[in-house]
């Protein structure tokens, strides 16, 4: 049964409020907490008052406070705080495999989609912009009404194809992207999309979820493998026999998507739905805000 949009982002604002706002500066992954919002403070074009400073030779007379002058003999000059907010795309798997779930555990994708969300408020109470790729909450914004719509797609999520393929990248260049997934799929769904998103100076994080299931492999006897949507099924009568086989697999596609964003400059997490949530938010608050 899929999550309403209220109970995902009342659950993701539960997670994201233990933690202190995110915010990517203009030089990429610097943080800089100070007063619940932080970013890039220096004099500069933007709206915000910074401070007062001593008038010197070559000043715009039309730069002057002249309020704040007539309190002394001295002139002062009232600078405003430059304010650059960075784009944080965010892509959650929508295909049939992330709904995949073992007993207890939550399916692959609502750990997805509440940790995005987490993140995305984070980031919008300081101030940056989000958006949801591939969806109808593609366009960049922030702020409750942004959190709502990002809510309402991700609560609406699901395509018919049993394994994710990854949006090539649209709009503007140098933005942040965060890709939500179980990367299952084809490496020809996965990888020249990975590119084309560097390529265009984009940086990031891959967030591979995992069920604990699919990590452990705990099957034996005979079974008949199916994937969500239906479209592959392979049976076989000794499961625990294909373990190991299957084990190398997965950790063949961890070490390729690990090894691609080494040498992108993204960052790579594997993280299993039996993991605290918590600890992947943070990772994620350390990938944006630590400069590498």
């Amino acid at each position: 049964m899929s999550q309403t949009a209220q109970s995902l982002r009342a659950e993701a604002q539960a997670l994201s409020g233990a933690l202190p706002p995110l915010l990517a500066d203009a030089e990429r992954l610097a943080s800089n907490v100070a007063m619940g919002a932080h970013g890039r403070r220096r004099a500069g074009s933007g709206e915000s008052f910074w401070q007062y400073r001593h008038a010197m030779p070559g000043d715009n007379l039309a730069s002057i406070d002249w309020r704040r002058s007539a309190q002394g003999d001295a002139l002062f000059i009232r600078e405003r705080e430059w304010e650059a907010s960075q784009t944080v795309g965010f892509w959650v798997d929508p295909s049939k495999a992330m709904d995949y779930q073992s007993a207890k555990f939550v399916p692959k994708s609502t750990r997805a989609k509440v940790l995005a969300l987490a993140c995305a408020s984070l980031l919008s109470r300081a101030g940056e912009r989000v958006s949801l790729l591939d969806t109808a909450a593609v366009r960049p914004g922030f702020g409750q009404a942004k959190l709502h719509q990002m809510a309402i797609a991700l609560a609406g999520l699901s395509r018919s194809e049993d394994y994710g393929i990854l949006p090539l990248p649209h709009g503007a260049r140098g933005g942040h992207r965060l890709f939500f997934s179980d990367f299952m799929g084809a490496e020809s769904d996965i990888f020249p999309a990975l590119h084309a998103h560097a390529e265009a100076g984009n940086d990031g994080a891959l967030i591979h979820i995992l069920d604990p299931s699919e990590e452990t492999f705990p099957y034996d006897g005979r079974i008949i493998f199916e994937s969500m949507g239906g479209a592959i099924d392979f049976e076989t009568r000794r499961a625990k026999a294909l373990r190991e086989a299957y084990q190398e697999r997965l950790d063949e596609r961890s070490v390729m998507l690990k090894d691609w964003a080494h040498r992108a400059g993204w960052h790579y997490l594997r993280h299993t739905t039996q993991e605290n949530p918590q600890a992947a938010l943070l990772w994620l608050f350390s990938a944006l805000g630590v400069k590498r």
